[in-house]
């Protein structure tokens, strides 16, 4: 197994020459035997364990095993315990997501503060096997068929070249102490049910099932890849960034030869479930301000576009100019300047404001628009809603939760991008005008 172990390595490119790299070691049998395979491999690596806190005196005791193998053989390690069922609690999402969340972003800092190239984990071919069948459960595109991969960014798996079986007669051929998790064999869980209930029904239905869906899982990843050239293709045409912002454009989206199977993509990276996508898909007809959440963004359909942001903790912030400030660079980019206007050209931009020095009373304020607020729009007599002003301007939703109000007092100065207030006006009586310009 070494030998192969080594040669995948070295054949794949899974680390080059020079790399060093950051071992995920809970204790158990995969990652001890990973461990051996490395000592013995001659690459340089370090160690990472998390202690998720869930197991009681049993996760201590997983720590404590890691902790002496690694000061007896004079291993570089890192540990970090955390309190998972409370990061879960605030983040709402399950126990085993929090725990993924919590052990890769751990494993990122140490691999960026101490100079790693790579982070190994124990991921094995039953763990792939495993992994396909809960995808297709909860319904998937290609890319979850497809499953664990040996190499993604800066994470190698170099254990999927074994099974399970190997890997135990591995352990036991080089007497390898490894800690065995009392959870492994409780079917409460979806992986232990499929493991001890599931697949062994495959297994007596085929001798060769395993051999035959590994085999399955490979011809996948080649059609993927034929999969993902058509859909990148489309998607430059349908979907435009700016920022941490997207949007798409319903009308180009609906051209495309798999429309269902873009937005999925799409929108699957940014945690929508599967369902909701297709409710998403479902809308397209619909009237404009229907709305769509995962658990970290948010996606508005508008009359041409779906917009998708991420969603942003509620609060009031108010930002402040004072009479000196030449420019401003929260909650928005503000060039500031003063200047006399005799022979002044009003600027005609929705980006700029020039407004009458003398009709405003500094600090200016900058702030959300509330419902409520009024303004007297350039070039009308009377008042409006802000709100109202929106809806002429067919301003989508996810446009007005993002602008900003220029304010002097209680009067609004400006709705920053888009009006002036007349009040505030440049006229044949000024003399000093302050222009406000947004970069």
């Amino acid at each position: 197994m070494l030998k192969n172990f080594i040669q995948n390595i070295n054949e794949k490119e899974l680390i080059v020459s020079g790399e060093r790299v950051l071992l995920a070691v809970s204790g158990g049998i995969d990652s001890m035997v990973l461990l051996h395979l490395f000592e013995q491999s001659g690459f340089e690596y370090g160690v990472a364990h998390c202690n998720f806190q869930l197991r009681g005196d049993e996760s201590d005791g997983d720590e404590r095993f890691v902790r002496e193998y690694v000061q007896m053989h004079g291993i570089p390690s890192f540990f970090k315990a955390f309190d998972t069922e409370e990061y879960a609690r605030i983040s709402g999402i399950s126990i085993e997501m929090a725990a993924r969340e919590l052990r890769y972003a751990f494993f990122e800092r140490i691999r960026r503060e101490n100079n790693y190239d790579r982070i190994v984990t124990a991921h094995h071919q039953d763990d792939l096997i495993e992994t396909f069948f809960l995808n297709l459960s909860r319904k998937t595109g290609i890319k979850g068929l497809t499953g664990i991969k040996e190499k993604s960014g800066y994470l190698i798996r170099p254990l999927l070249l074994a099974g399970r079986e190997e890997i135990e007669q591995y352990a036991a051929q080089n007497y390898l102490d490894y800690r065995e998790d009392s959870t492994n064999n409780e079917v409460v869980y979806q992986r232990n049910f499929l493991r001890h209930k599931i697949l062994p029904l495959f297994n007596e239905l085929n001798p060769a099932f395993k051999k035959n869906l590994l085999a399955s899982i490979d011809n996948l990843r080649d059609a993927e890849q034929v999969y993902t050239s058509v859909l990148s293709r489309d998607k430059k045409e349908v979907v435009e960034e700016t920022n941490d912002e997207l949007r798409i454009d319903i009308e180009k989206l609906r051209t495309t030869e798999f429309p269902p199977l873009l937005l999925l993509e799409v929108l699957s990276p940014l945690h929508f479930n599967p369902s909701v996508i297709d409710e998403v898909f479902q809308s397209l007809e619909a009237e404009p301000g229907k709305q769509f959440f995962s658990p970290t963004h948010r996606l508005v359909k508008d009359r041409a576009f779906l917009f998708v942001a991420p969603i942003k903790e509620p609060g009031e912030q108010l930002f402040y100019i004072e009479e000196a400030d030449m420019e401003l660079f929260e909650p928005v980019q503000l060039s500031i300047e003063k200047t006399a206007a005799a022979g002044f050209k009003i600027v005609k931009s929705s980006d700029v404001a020039c407004v009458d020095l003398d009709t405003i009373q500094f600090p200016l304020l900058i702030r959300k628009w509330k419902q409520g607020d009024y303004f007297q729009p350039l070039g009308m007599q009377g008042m409006k809603k802000v709100s109202d002003f929106f809806i002429d301007q067919k301003i989508p939703l996810h446009e007005k939760e993002n602008t900003w109000l220029l304010c002097s007092g209680k009067r609004i100065v400006w709705i920053m991008g888009h009006r002036l207030d007349d009040r505030f006006k440049v006229t044949n009586k000024t003399q000093k005008v302050l222009v406000l310009k947004m970069d």
